[in-house]
């Protein structure tokens, strides 16, 4: 199992949380992800480390921007 952490911006809801969290979590080895509102952090738990760009490309499908 593998963590990381990333940054997205433009979060300001439960609904923000819950986009965010249904479309990284269609990423094929995905296990969990927790989403803190508050500070925009993003963690995603994965049975390996995912491309930076897959992620990025999901959270802008979310309809939000990756910054870290």
């Amino acid at each position: 199992m593998t963590e990381a952490t990333y940054t997205v911006e433009g979060m300001t809801c439960a609904h923000c949380v819950g986009a965010v969290k249904e479309e990284v979590g269609e990423l094929a080895g995905v296990d969990a992800v927790e989403v803190d509102l508050e500070t925009g952090a993003v963690k995603v738990t994965s049975e390996q480390p995912l491309p930076r760009e897959a992620v990025a490309g999901a959270v802008t499908e979310a309809g939000y921007r990756l910054v870290a």
